[in-house]
């Protein structure tokens, strides 16, 4: 297997969860114990009830795409393959404006559309990092 070169995530306190849960083939989102609202991107509050006990909690991954791009340009060293490409912002089934940033794969970027159904696949790109994205639903 080749190296991967593109730029990588960095985990910290806040986000080792996610990435965990990632490497296991999981999407995992924060939710609120008190009030049951899910919370992304992570923090340490929640911004409904502004309570601070939040637990990692698995997803189905599947949602709509709210938005998106397609990017011509090389945005960084390592993607000089990988353009165009579509970066979407998903809204996920579990609750509405529950939403994550993810790359859009198995489909060109001109068969993209707000609305689409999609689902979460993994990519392992390295022994430590795997990273969600989504491609339209089966």
């Amino acid at each position: 297997m080749e190296p991967y070169r593109r730029p990588l995530p960095q985990p910290d306190q806040e986000t080792a969860f996610y990435w965990e849960a990632s490497r296991n083939h999981k999407l995992a989102i924060l939710r609120c114990r008190r009030c049951h609202r899910y919370v992304h991107y992570p923090r340490a509050e929640c911004p409904g009830c502004h309570g601070a006990d939040l637990d990692p909690t698995v997803v189905s991954g599947q949602g709509r795409i709210h938005s998106y791009t397609v990017t011509h340009y090389v945005p960084a060293r390592g993607f000089e393959d990988a353009v165009p490409f579509v970066v979407a912002l998903v809204e996920l089934a579990e609750q509405p404006d529950l939403r994550i940033v993810a790359n859009v794969c198995d489909c060109g970027p001109t068969a993209v559309s707000v609305g689409m159904p999609v689902e979460v696949v993994f990519d392992d790109v390295t022994a430590e990092i795997t990273l969600p994205q989504v491609r339209p639903r089966r």
